[in-house]
C-alpha cells in the first residue's frame, strides 16, 4: 500500500516539475506529453494510413460506380473509409437524433463546419447517401474530379448563372428517393470556433428543389484537426441531428427567414457545452 502511494506521489511530483519547466500547470503537461507520445503514431501510422486507404478505395469507388450505381458505391466505399480512418486516427463519434430521418427522403443537409475530419463523421455517421456541391474546379483535380464525378457528386459553375442553373435541373434527377445533398453554409472551415455568417445558396438550393433543409451540429472535430494545423490528434466528437425544416412553408423572399432558423438551431446546439 505504501508503495503504492510512493509511486502515486512520485508520479505526482514529476508531472508537476515537467509543468513547472513549461510555464503551465499539470493538466497543459499532460496535453503537452500526450502529443510527445502521439506523434510518431501520427506521423508513421495515421498519416500514411489515410493517404493509402484513399489510394486505394478510390479506384474501388469508381469501379462500383460503373458495375453497380453512383449511389451504392458513395454510401458504402465512402461510408467504410470514413469509419477506418476515424478508427485510425482514432476518432470517436456520438450520434443523436438520427431517428429524425426518414427513410426514402431526400433532404438538403447543413451542418457547421470546424475540420476537415468533419468530413469523415458525416460520411460515416450520418447515415444518408450523400452527395457534395462542389465548386467547378475540383472537377479537374486530379483523383479527386474522377472519383467525385464517378460517385454522382454535383458540380456548380459559380461564374456562369446559365450554367448554374442548368447544373440545378439535373441536380433534381439525382437528389431524390432517399439521396440528400449537403452544404457547409459558411463557406469555410471556422478559425477559431465560432459559427461564421450562413450564405444562402444551400437554402435557395432546397426552396427550387423542394426539399426540406435537414440541420446538423458538429462538435468536437476541430480538437482534432483545427483549420491551417497539422497537429493531429485523437479525440471524441458528437453529431447533432435536428428538426428538419419544411420549406415549403416560406416563400421565395423569405429566405433569411430559414437562414436564420437553421444557423439559430446550430448556434444554440454548439453553445450546449
Amino acid at each position: 500500500m505504501a508503495t503504492g502511494n510512493g509511486t502515486k506521489n512520485s508520479v505526482e511530483a514529476a508531472l508537476r516539475r515537467y509543468a513547472e519547466e513549461w510555464g503551465g500547470n499539470v493538466e497543459c503537461a499532460w496535453g503537452r506529453f500526450g502529443r510527445f507520445l502521439y506523434w510518431p503514431y501520427r506521423w508513421g501510422v495515421v498519416v500514411p494510413f489515410l493517404g493509402l486507404s484513399t489510394l486505394v478505395l478510390a479506384p474501388l469507388a469508381v469501379l462500383l460506380s460503373v458495375i453497380v450505381s453512383p449511389n451504392f458505391a458513395s454510401k458504402t466505399i465512402a461510408t467504410f473509409w470514413a469509419r477506418v480512418n476515424s478508427f485510425m486516427t482514432p476518432m470517436w463519434v456520438s450520434v443523436s437524433g438520427r431517428e429524425k430521418i426518414r427513410d426514402g427522403v431526400s433532404y438538403v443537409v447543413v451542418a457547421n463546419h470546424l475540420s476537415h475530419y468533419d468530413i469523415y463523421v458525416l460520411y460515416g455517421w450520418l447515415g444518408l447517401d450523400i452527395k457534395w456541391v462542389m465548386k467547378k474546379e475540383l472537377e479537374k483535380v486530379p483523383l479527386i474530379g474522377w472519383v467525385c464525378k464517378s460517385m454522382g457528386h454535383i458540380f456548380i459553375d459559380r461564374s456562369d448563372s446559365a450554367k448554374a442553373v442548368s447544373t440545378l435541373n439535373h441536380a433534381r434527377k439525382k437528389v431524390r428517393g432517399g439521396t440528400s445533398v449537403i452544404f457547409f453554409p459558411e463557406g469555410t472551415r471556422s478559425d477559431d470556433g465560432s459559427l461564421n455568417h450562413f450564405k444562402k445558396g444551400a437554402f435557395r438550393f432546397a426552396h427550387d428543389l423542394g426539399l426540406p433543409v435537414l440541420p446538423v451540429t458538429i462538435k468536437g472535430t476541430r480538437a482534432i484537426l483545427p483549420k491551417g494545423s497539422t497537429e493531429l490528434m485523437p479525440g471524441g466528437v458528437s453529431l447533432v441531428v435536428h428538426d428538419p425544416v419544411d420549406v415549403r412553408a416560406y416563400k421565395k423572399e423569405e429566405l433569411g427567414a430559414i437562414v436564420n432558423r437553421v444557423r439559430n438551431t446550430i448556434r444554440t446546439e454548439l453553445e450546449d457545452v
